[in-house]
């Protein structure tokens, strides 16, 4: 089965919590705090695996769960920090938000480099970073922060320099099984390619390009007819196309209607990869009856469109060498492989003060105020420490939650929640 579409759930490590400890050791008179910072929680790294063009191995795992932070301990020990999380996906996956289908990062940029999809959550301070001349012994530590999560859709477009496009049964993964050491199923029936194929072309030496046998397009790929639909993504990224017609009409359908059927398809799918360059590969040459096939006017037509136009036999490898040759020529003229650029743009998160507050009034007059990192503030609010309470009234003053209680009406008395925490607003 090919796979080139899938939704994964990503949840990066939380941070661990930070430590409320004291120094106590003989004849060591005022420890002091001593309370160790928590571990940074594991981040979900997006990885390409050379040896894989399928998304198959996300049918049956599609949640991926990076390690939380440990937790600071006594004596200043900081946590262990959580392991990343290693998702392997095939080169040339886009990975885009469910809800926009924004392109958050094509994992073919950068050579493929490593990316970091989901950020773990930082580690909490231990209480030894709250100790002050004033308040030598703080009864509070700071939580750690949540790690991020996403709904992410994984999109496979292949890498591919040269895309071998056509009608069922025209040849093309014959031609790819000739040119390449890849291996297609080849068989004399139409749609027995079920899955894009790539296969490495040499050129001489080390260079070369890489082909890809797109399985066969019929009439209304573009809407989903035959399995075009399904593949006609992965010739997105191919910077010139081969296509491939019978010259023989063999099976009786005419190569001038079937190229006009195909590049119809394209022009739907997508106008831009229509107007991509194109080689008209006629094969099946060794078949050809002149008296059968009008040539003349076959030729007419594809000058008439500017393509140029090559007679081969993947059967008995007649021009093969020629139009190899060709192609690479014509690859060194063309623009580079097509990489897509970030289209996603994360929310401001921060809107107030540099935290996004938002404040609602229920029924009862009763003032909610919320935003995630209030949410972690609490966290690190010991709420039965006198110090602790003022620590966490001077952060709602320096953020400006205060000023946007009054903003919205709050006067003297009236009800303040934060999360379960309520208390009455004293200006």
């Amino acid at each position: 089965m090919f796979i080139d579409k899938i939704k994964i759930y990503l949840k990066a490590g939380n941070g661990g919590n930070g430590a409320i400890a004291f120094r106590r050791e003989k004849y060591v008179a005022a420890g002091g705090p001593a309370g160790g910072d928590g571990g940074h929680g594991g981040n979900v790294v997006f990885r390409v695996d050379p040896g894989s063009n399928t998304l198959l191995a996300f049918r049956y795992k599609r949640k991926f769960i990076a390690q939380n932070g440990g937790d600071g301990g006594g004596d200043k020990f900081h946590g262990a920090n959580g392991e990343d999380i290693i998702v392997l996906v095939p080169p040339g996956t886009l990975i885009k938000d469910v809800e926009t289908g924004k392109i958050i990062h094509d994992m073919s940029q950068d050579d493929g480099a490593d990316y970091i999809c989901c950020k773990g959550g930082r580690g909490g301070w231990g209480n030894k970073h709250f100790a002050t001349p004033t308040r030598q012994t703080p009864m509070f530590a700071k939580n750690g922060t949540k790690g991020d999560e996403r709904e992410v859709i994984l999109e496979l477009k292949m890498l591919a320099d040269v895309g071998l496009i056509g009608m069922p049964s025209v040849g093309k993964s014959s031609i790819l099984s000739v040119i390449s050491s890849a291996k297609p199923k080849i068989a004399d029936y139409h749609f027995t390619t079920l899955s894009p194929n790539l296969g490495v072309v040499s050129t001489g030496g080390e260079s070369g390009f890489v082909a890809a046998d797109i399985p066969g397009l019929i009439e209304g790929a573009a809407d989903g007819a035959g399995l075009g639909h399904a593949f006609l993504r992965h010739v997105d990224r191919c910077r010139l196309l081969l296509h491939v017609v019978d010259i023989s009409c063999f099976e009786g359908r005419d190569p001038v209607e079937d190229i006009i059927t195909i590049n119809r398809e394209l022009e739907r799918y997508s106008p831009e990869l229509a107007s991509r360059p194109q080689i008209i590969i006629a094969n099946k040459v060794d078949s050809l009856d002149r008296d059968v096939v009008d040539v003349d006017a076959f030729e007419a037509f594809v000058k008439e469109n500017d393509w140029e136009l090559m007679y081969i036999s993947a059967y008995t490898g007649e021009n093969l060498d020629e139009m190899i040759a060709l192609v690479a020529k014509r690859l060194k003229d063309l623009p580079p492989m097509l990489v897509y650029e970030r289209e996603y743009e994360e929310e401001d998160k921060y809107t107030n003060g540099g935290k996004q507050t938002t404040i609602t009034i229920d029924e009862d007059g009763k003032y909610i105020v919320e935003g995630e990192w209030l949410y972690n503030l609490m966290g690190q609010i010991n709420f039965d420490n006198y110090e602790s309470l003022n620590f966490f009234q001077r952060v709602l003053q320096k953020s400006g939650v205060f000023e946007m209680l009054e903003q919205h009406g709050c006067h003297d008395g009236d009800v303040v929640s934060i999360y379960d925490f309520e208390f009455d607003y004293v200006k």
